[in-house]
């Protein structure tokens, strides 16, 4: 099963006693803290269960499927999550 943005704002709502529209804010929040600190390059640790970090993609080479041609792929960013303690202690039961 997996929760979309609207079930998961429910049960944020549910368990914290916050409204609904508190949790979406919420949620909203934290969607554009870590937007912000990964455009700037921070990583966001929230201990016990993830933390978060831009990652670096050097330049390589790649081919067209159709054409088989070789192309050359820039280099960029990716982002990395790793769970924390709590949450892989969660996932292992």
């Amino acid at each position: 099963m997996t929760l979309n943005r609207t079930e998961l704002i429910a049960k944020i709502a549910e368990v914290s006693g916050l409204t609904k529209t508190d949790a979406d804010k919420a949620i909203a929040g934290l969607q554009s803290v870590l937007i912000d600190s990964l455009s700037a390059g921070e990583a966001v640790k929230i201990t016990g269960l993830m933390s978060v970090q831009r990652t670096e993609r050097a330049a390589r080479k790649g081919r067209n499927p159709r054409t088989k041609e070789e192309i050359l792929i820039p280099a960029g960013f990716g982002v990395k999550i790793t769970p924390g303690s709590t949450l892989k202690k969660a996932v292992s039961k």
